[in-house]
């Protein structure tokens, strides 16, 4: 339990934006099929991961997983992260599954290697330290609603958005987290219900499962979930960034367990909180009656 905690806070390595890698890609004019992008100004602290592989609609392909888990692996130390949006570069889809065609070409022994690296990379995306949020503007289906499922915070387009664990129309059963992270957002009878008919919910349909924490409506450019998503980013921003962090630790580590094992690890938390500088600026600005000032410290 305290080797999450100090995974959670390892001290900082800067590092610069994440610059294209020099290997064969379907992203738009040859370049990475993950981008990495920080917002600066009254943005700073959110970080965009844009998904770009629009001929195999953001399909997982070998090359997408690799440098999605590079880029993981780079934004997890830079403390400056405070909260890491997922989205698109390609209208009318988040992330269409895996690359079935890709896969085709593989023996069985890779088939197992290769999910094995996709459920990591999935894991990976769930215990990334600072909040994150899916932006699901369009289809989300199989191994791409797992991405999502992986997410803290997802954020729909109403109609544009399509989500469904549709692996067992095609022979598979969802083999990246989704049997087991579905259930914890919705139950374990309607988990099946999805699972086992095939079932695509729009945006609307997903909020009232409570799939997704927001929905929206659809607007020309076809980004108005990631927009909703940068919002609520925005309200992430200005809450002290170690608390958050061990909420989040707290909250997943503490689902995990019983009520009294989980009060125990919320305990481990809170006590590595309280000799952060952000507590003393917190409790400082709230008896002078002004905006605190967080510097993750």
């Amino acid at each position: 339990m305290l080797h999450a905690l100090l995974r959670a806070l390892r001290p900082q390595r800067f590092w610069k934006t994440l610059l294209a890698r020099g290997c064969a890609s379907d992203g738009a004019a040859g370049g990475p099929e993950i981008q990495v992008r920080g917002l600066e100004g009254p943005d700073q602290g959110i970080t965009e991961i844009l998904m770009n592989r629009p001929r195999a609609r953001n399909a997982l392909g070998n090359i997408f997983v690799g440098e999605l888990l590079d880029a993981l692996a780079r934004l997890r130390e830079d403390r400056q992260v405070r909260v890491l949006i997922f989205r698109s570069g390609v209208k009318g889809v988040f992330c269409a599954d895996a690359d079935l065609k890709e896969r085709e070409q593989m023996s069985e022994a890779e088939v197992v290697v290769f999910v094995q690296r996709l459920r990591g990379m999935m894991n990976e995306i769930a215990a990334f330290p600072a909040p994150t949020i899916a932006a699901v503007d369009g289809f989300a289906l199989g191994g791409g609603l797992e991405l999502a499922l992986a997410c803290d915070l997802r954020v729909a387009a109403a109609s544009s958005a399509v989500m469904g664990l549709i692996e067992t129309t095609r022979g598979l059963l969802p083999g990246a987290g989704g049997t087991q992270r579905l259930p914890r957002c919705l139950g374990v009878a309607l988990a099946k219900e999805l699972i086992f008919t095939d079932r695509r919910l729009s945006g609307t349909q997903a909020q009232a499962l409570g799939l997704v924490n927001h929905t929206v409506d659809q607007n020309e450019e076809g980004n108005a979930a990631y927009h909703r998503a940068r919002a609520l980013a925005q309200e992430i921003l200005p809450q002290a960034p170690i608390a958050v962090r061990l909420g989040k630790v707290a909250i997943d580590r503490g689902m995990e367990v019983d009520i009294a094992s989980g009060m125990a690890i919320e305990g481990m938390c809170y006590a590595q909180n309280i000799p952060t500088q952000d507590r003393l600026e917190g409790m400082a600005a709230f008896r002078e009656k002004r905006p605190p000032k967080f510097v993750g410290e």
